[in-house]
């Protein structure tokens, strides 16, 4: 399957960024500036910001995410979000087992299964998080890692559900630092992910998934990646908080 038979999918993770009136002024000024495209594109709000970014958005092809939903569709879960409410609100996307939800919150690899298959039952398509910290890359168990979490976050899943998810490819160790993955380096463990799912599923379905990189994806480094015959899409931290920034970033996809 060709590469560009794939859904091109460039996303914003604003992460714990912006109040109401913030995201308001963000989101119009990435309207004005965001070229024509065929990539979907999506941001991903702070969900007190989710009711707010949505009206920000009518009428355009921006799609506004969720960072994380629950389980359960509803119970003793103080703080969480479910699915189901998420879907309330007209959210089709949502990321889940982002790395600093592993590190920080708690996620697993069997959490991250539970909450990719919640926002399937409701229509909404999962961002999966896999990647590697440095400790493991140093120690040349990349592949082993990957490998784990995307067999245990895919436990139970049908070639449709797999479809119908996202894969994003943030090696830790290039998080929020400013480090970057090689364009090679990406594409070495996109490829990879994409074999395994081909172990998982067959050749043809994988070839079907969006695969994204992140990991420090920038204006500058975005077109040389999003070259690459395996990354579909790029998972955009800090960048995605500059309308200027994220508008060369879309264009890269182009």
């Amino acid at each position: 399957m060709n590469k560009s038979l794939r859904k091109v999918v460039i996303a914003g993770n604003w992460k714990m960024n912006k109040n109401v009136e913030e995201t308001k002024l963000l989101l119009t000024e990435i309207k004005e500036k965001l070229p024509k495209t065929d990539a979907t594109i999506l941001i991903c709000v702070p969900a007190i910001n989710i009711e707010t970014a949505m009206n920000t958005v009518i009428g355009t092809n921006i799609n506004i995410g969720a960072q994380n939903c629950h389980w359960e569709k509803s119970g003793a879960f103080t703080g969480e979000i479910s699915a189901d409410m998420l879907k309330s609100f007209g959210v089709e996307y949502a990321i889940v087992g982002h790395s600093e939800r592993r590190q920080y919150f708690g996620e697993t690899d069997e959490t991250v299964n539970k909450r990719a298959i919640a926002c399937l039952h409701n229509n909404i398509h999962p961002v999966i998080c896999v990647g590697e910290n440095l400790s493991e890359r140093e120690n040349n168990i990349t592949e082993t890692v990957i490998k784990t979490q995307i067999e245990k976050a895919l436990t139970d899943f049908t070639k449709d559900d797999i479809i119908n998810s996202i894969i994003a490819y943030e090696p830790i160790w290039a998080i929020g630092t400013g480090k970057t993955a090689s364009a090679q380096q990406a594409e070495d463990v996109c490829k990879f992910i994409r074999n395994i799912l081909t172990e998982i599923f067959d050749n043809e379905t994988a070839q079907a998934v969006t695969i994204q990189y992140g990991g420090s994806m920038n204006a500058k480094n975005a077109r040389e990646l999003l070259s690459m015959e395996n990354i579909d899409g790029g998972l955009i931290g800090g960048a995605s908080l500059n309308a200027d920034d994220f508008a060369n970033i879309v264009s890269c996809a182009e």
